[in-house]
């Protein structure tokens, strides 16, 4: 290129202005390389962090082998901690319950009806209210029965003076009979004529009677407790005795009942206590299973099993005093049949199965998790009942068992020690229903990857 002259440069603003390119540029391509490489070291160091608790957790992988063999990963892995939530185990009664699906029943249904015919001209409930028996429901016309009372009188007033009459005659017969005036036949026909008035005044009575019976109609009271529903028809109708529909439906709400099934394998257990005269209870919880609605007891079984469902069918009263309990909802049932005592429980979640069966990580004083062989006793739907293997008070391991081996480095959190609930799972008092939420088994957070944090 040559060099310049400076004589060949023009002057701008008593500046010297030049042509050739500045290096400026390179430089700041020198500092974004530089990102780039830092960038790609932070990325070879995350991914391989990453790794490595998974490699070290996963059985088959090359670490867990190199330990198998030799224990050559003995030494990488010692120091790695496996973060791990855990329960205490505890001595108690533990319940067993059969559960079925029941649907509550009115303990008695009556569809009140009218037996006269009659224009309905008051009634006396509202809807939805709660009637004694004996109050006044409906009242129909009553004139037309208290009319057919008094022709029923009158007819049996006259027939009664009639018979007065016909006996004073029997009794002058019978005089003249004796002095020879009349002949017998006379004296039989008036005794025969106060028996036909005899009858009739009986015949009146009855009508009188029938008459009362009629105007009582008149007057439906409420013949059992209860709520009563929706009325069917209104005043000012004409109602019929042989209505189909009725006037309005009363449900028996306090006692209540459910009517639910259990499996036909579960009805000699069931059988054997109610021969013994052992009053079993039966708690109704919401549809879904979680809240107790109300605590009662069993009252009957019914008489066969169904042959289509292999199942049978109880009957359960409920005091129902806060109704709770309404006909024809959906309830889950469950039956209180035995309890079995001296159980070490723990919550169903610390249950590992494998080919040798049913064991648990027990966690010791250092830490360390040990495969305990158990034996199960009794399964519940949140707490599991143990005959040996685990003593009370022993820590087990409630989740994060994916990430163990015998002989593994935890870090356990107690169940709910962030809401006290570390107390509760080791005072728990013994006997806690089965479907109801334990302290033992509460839902564990969710353990974070070992080693990263995301």
């Amino acid at each position: 290129m040559g060099q310049l002259n400076s004589m060949d440069l023009p002057e701008r603003g008593g500046h010297v202005t030049t042509d050739a390119p500045v290096d400026k540029p390179s430089r700041s391509l020198w500092w974004l390389w530089v990102l780039v490489v830092a960038a790609i070291v932070v990325g070879v160091w995350y991914f391989r962090a990453s790794r490595t608790p998974s490699e070290a957790a996963n059985p088959s992988g090359p670490a867990a082998s190199g330990r198998g063999r030799g224990g050559s990963g003995g030494a990488g892995m010692g120091n790695f901690s496996v973060p791990v939530v855990v329960a205490s185990a505890r001595q108690g009664d533990l319940p067993v319950y059969f559960n079925g699906l029941g649907t509550v029943t009115a303990f008695n249904t009556v569809t009140v009806r009218s037996r006269v015919d009659g224009q309905l001209v008051n009634v006396a409930f509202r809807e939805g209210q709660y009637v004694h028996e004996g109050d006044l429901l409906v009242q129909i016309d009553p004139r037309p029965f208290q009319v057919q009372l008094e022709q029923a009188q009158g007819q049996l007033a006259k027939d009664q003076a009639q018979r007065k009459d016909a006996e004073v005659n029997l009794d002058r017969y019978k005089l003249l009979f004796k002095e020879g005036v009349i002949p017998q036949q006379q004296l039989d026909t008036q005794a025969a004529l106060v028996g036909q008035f005899d009858g009739a005044i009986k015949s009146d009575q009855s009508q009188v009677d029938n008459a009362k019976l009629q105007l009582t109609y008149c007057h439906i009271t409420a013949p059992i407790n209860g709520r009563v529903g929706l009325r069917l028809v209104d005043s000012g109708n004409i109602v019929h005795a042989n209505d189909t529909n009725g006037l309005v439906v009363i449900t028996q709400l306090q006692p209540i009942a459910v009517l639910f099934s259990l499996p036909q394998d579960q009805l000699p257990q069931v059988t054997t206590k109610l021969r013994a005269g052992v009053q079993l209870n039966v708690e109704a919880y919401d549809r879904d299973d979680t809240t107790k609605i109300a605590t009662g007891k069993l009252l009957t079984i019914d008489n066969e099993i169904d042959p289509t469902t292999g199942t049978y069918k109880l009957k359960s009263v409920f005091n129902n005093s806060d109704n709770a309990l309404f006909p024809n909802q959906f309830v889950n049932i469950h039956l209180l049949v035995d309890t079995m005592h001296n159980l070490t429980i723990v919550p169903a979640s610390a249950i590992q199965r494998g080919p040798q069966g049913t064991y648990v990580y027990a966690v010791g004083g250092d830490n360390t998790v040990k495969i305990r062989p158990v034996t199960v006793a009794l399964t519940t739907a949140s707490n599991v009942g143990l005959s040996g293997g685990v003593g009370s008070g022993e820590v087990v391991v409630i989740d994060g068992q994916d990430k163990l081996q015998d002989g593994s480095k935890v870090t356990p959190t107690v169940a709910g020690a962030g809401n006290g609930g570390a107390k509760a799972a080791t005072t728990a008092a013994p006997g806690a229903p089965v479907n109801q939420s334990s302290p033992l088994s509460p839902k564990p957070p969710r353990a974070q990857s070992g080693g990263s944090r995301r």
